[in-house]
């Protein structure tokens, strides 16, 4: 009933032929994952089990779950294989899955899939036993509590949400926990070595934790994104994946090290064990923009090769594999280990809006080394900036953040850079403007300060740009650039000088990124750019009036990044570009 694997430092425990793992036995400890939590509610099950490569070196077992056609309207479509594997000498163990739909299965969709351990709950923090009536009060949604008697009374008053736990992709490299109530100190650790088989990109975000100590590693969500991340697969679909892998890490302390150092080493095995994961195929070139006749290397640019597609589709594919890297101060980048695949060529530069895609397709294959030599990205522009709020970074971090209310505090995020994670902050913008919006001066307000996060609070808002013009050529066409970093069930109106006009421009209805309620800063990227006519505009004084209509909800909002007006084409010049603030 129980397959073990022991190399001598760690001992790892499965049940055959469900591939659950029950035990992992470690430094004198019998197990380190919750004994109580139910092995029925512990994923997918497995039918089969088998032995891949048993030598001296490694252990690799797989445990297969194969569909057929009685189980529709049962199990998801797929063959299943989960693998585990443990090397000699080796403090930890790696885990991967290989997911397989086949042409003639019906269709379905994949919502979300993950590798969850659910740890022993002698850890000082949050835990499930809190969210029992009596310990925690519930709060806008099921995932938020507020705890009132929680098991460690240190907490009291504190709020617990496992969306405060959340990253970008790109930066989900390791995570996990110290125990201390054991000694020597021990670490559990998920150590990501790559991020080729997340879905959306290196900036989509997804959970770290759940409730209590859960360690995640998710390959695949509609967080922060909405159903456009979910891969649908119809019938007649052949589709086949690796999600992983990702090394368990396990450490403990040594006498008079500090608990932290833990961490410490748990940061350096990330780059150990990603050398371990390698192929052979580059891709290597110079990506520049083009700032009017000059070419400028593109310092720290995302670039990545993803499944072909239409310029900025790669924040919205989920359903194959995306390599990315980032551009040196001169605009170099290289990016190793490629699977032999068609692919295109996606960017995107910090400071600067709008997407890059290279022309022509990639095909990679075993062992190639590509070099495309310089690339040259032309941002959007139609004239020259007349006055612009915010960067350009497909975030709204740089906006101000208001503070939050005292009864919702998470103390982890009091004085720090990810303060907007706290909860509740959208119940502070009606605090903030109680009887009308925001207005925003340009040359007098500071966006750091005067701009906010996020535009709803049951009902809808109009916020006001107010601006100066010295001239206007009436007879010209202005352009409005609005980039915005998230969007939830929402729609941006656009009206010049005259709030009871139909409006210039209109979205539509926008975004299921959730970003709001979710402590995000930005999801899915828009980028409007509207033509204004210079008739609109008037010499002295103008006003932008951009409404959000939609308040059916709390969270329902827009989250900016960056709006520029600029002036008409035939002012443009290289002198006066070079006006603009960068």
């Amino acid at each position: 009933m129980q397959v073990m694997i022991d190399n001598g430092i760690l001992q790892l425990t499965l049940s055959n032929p469900d591939g659950i793992v029950t035990g992992i036995r470690y430094n004198g400890i019998d197990n380190l994952l919750e004994v109580l939590n139910d092995e029925d509610n512990r994923g997918i099950k497995g039918t089969s089990f088998k032995v891949i490569v048993e030598n001296e070196d490694q252990v690799e077992v797989s445990f297969t779950r194969t569909w057929d056609s009685s189980q529709d309207g049962k199990l998801v479509p797929l063959n299943i294989d989960k693998r585990f594997i443990v090397l000699r000498g080796c403090s930890g163990f790696y885990t991967y899955a290989i997911y397989e739909h086949l042409k003639d299965w019906p269709g379905f969709n994949l919502a979300e899939t993950r590798i969850a351990f659910k740890l022993r709950k002698d850890k000082y923090m949050p835990l499930p036993d809190d969210r029992l009536s009596g310990r925690g009060q519930a709060l806008a949604y099921p995932e938020a509590v507020l705890l009132v008697n929680p098991v460690e009374p240190d907490l009291k008053g504190e709020v617990d949400d496992k969306y405060q736990y959340s990253c970008d992709n790109k930066d989900s490299q390791v995570h996990g926990w110290i125990c201390t109530t054991d000694q020597p100190a021990v670490g559990f650790w998920m150590v990501t070595p790559s991020n080729e088989f997340r879905s959306g990109g290196p900036v989509k975000q997804n959970l770290t934790s759940h409730v209590g100590p859960t360690t995640l590693a998710v390959f695949l969500s509609a967080h922060y994104t909405g159903e456009d991340l979910v891969p649908k697969f119809s019938a007649g679909e052949a589709w086949k994946k690796v999600f992983g892998p990702v090394f368990i890490y396990l450490n403990c302390t040594m006498d008079g090290d500090e608990p932290l150092s833990l961490w410490e080493d748990a940061k350096q095995q990330r780059s150990k064990h990603t050398q371990l994961i390698k192929s052979c195929s580059q891709f290597l070139g110079i990506i520049l923009f083009r700032y009017v006749d000059d070419n400028i290397p593109a310092n720290g640019a995302y670039i990545g090769l993803a499944p072909p597609g239409n310029v900025g589709s790669w924040q919205r594919e989920c359903k194959d594999y995306q390599f990315w890297t980032k551009t040196d101060i001169n605009g170099y980048f290289l990016i190793n280990d490629i699977r032999p695949g068609d692919y295109n060529l996606y960017a995107w530069v910090p400071g600067f809006i709008g997407d890059y895609q290279y022309s022509a397709a990639i095909t990679i294959t075993p062992g190639s080394e590509i070099e495309v030599g310089d690339l040259v990205y032309e941002p959007p522009r139609n004239g020259p900036t007349l006055w612009e709020i915010g960067i350009p970074d497909r975030s709204a971090a740089e906006f101000y953040v208001p503070n939050p209310n005292p009864k919702y505090i998470n103390k982890v995020y009091v004085n720090h850079p990810d303060r907007f994670r706290q909860y509740g902050l959208w119940e502070r913008y009606a605090e903030l403007y109680p009887n009308e919006d925001l207005v925003y001066t340009v040359g007098t307000s500071d966006y750091k300060k005067d701009w906010k996060i996020d535009t709803n609070k049951y009902q809808g808002t109009t916020w006001q740009i107010r601006f100066k013009l010295d001239n206007v050529d009436q007879g010209s066409s202005y352009k409005l650039r609005v980039a915005i970093a998230s969007a939830t069930f929402s729609e941006l109106q656009i009206r010049i000088n005259d709030p009871k006009t139909n409006p210039l421009f209109s979205s539509g209805l926008i975004g299921r990124d959730n970003s709001i309620a979710r402590h995000g800063i930005h999801g899915l990227y828009w980028l409007y750019n509207v033509d204004v006519p210079g008739k609109l505009l008037v010499q002295g004084d103008n006003t932008i009036f951009l409404t959000q209509p939609r308040s059916s909800s709390p969270f329902q909002g827009i989250m900016y990044d960056y709006i520029r007006l600029e002036g008409p084409s035939k002012l443009s010049s290289k002198e006066e570009y070079k006006s603009s603030t960068l």
